[in-house]
């Protein structure tokens, strides 16, 4: 029974679907739509992501870190975009995740938002986006 439990989970663990496309992480803009098409990432629902990043706004010794974006609707229709990220530091380690979510976005317009994190430093953290859903809103 143990040794099924173990097969099992190490099939599981093979199927997870751990790529991710990396939102840009620290720099200051995003790949446009031109550059990821030349890269091989995917142009479709997450192509309307211009930029996801960190915005270090500390001051006076208090950390104060936020995710900051700009989606462009490029569909034909009021869209609603919902996602996950992961903040992951110089050695891998995932040091906090979240979802985010812009809602009513009319088709051909941009969309602005941002987001307070925990983190203490942006330095060496590199953004994620782990799972990316676009949505016809009504």
């Amino acid at each position: 029974m143990i040794v099924i439990v173990i097969v099992v989970l190490v099939i599981s663990s093979g199927d997870k679907d751990e790529s991710t496309t990396s939102a840009p992480s620290t720099t200051p803009t995003a790949k446009t739509k031109t550059q990821q098409r030349q890269t091989g990432e995917p142009a479709g629902e997450r192509a309307d992501v211009i930029s996801f990043q960190l915005d270090d706004r500390s001051q006076a010794g208090i950390s104060n870190i936020w995710l900051v974006w700009t989606i462009k609707n490029s569909s034909s229709e009021k869209s609603n975009y919902a996602w996950d990220w992961e903040a992951v530091d110089a050695a891998g380690t995932r040091v906090e995740d979240g979802s985010q979510l812009e809602t009513n976005v009319q088709a051909g317009r941009t969309a602005r938002g941002e987001f307070p994190t925990t983190l203490k430093s942006a330095k060496g953290i590199k953004l994620n986006v782990t799972s990316f859903d676009r949505t016809a809103s009504y």
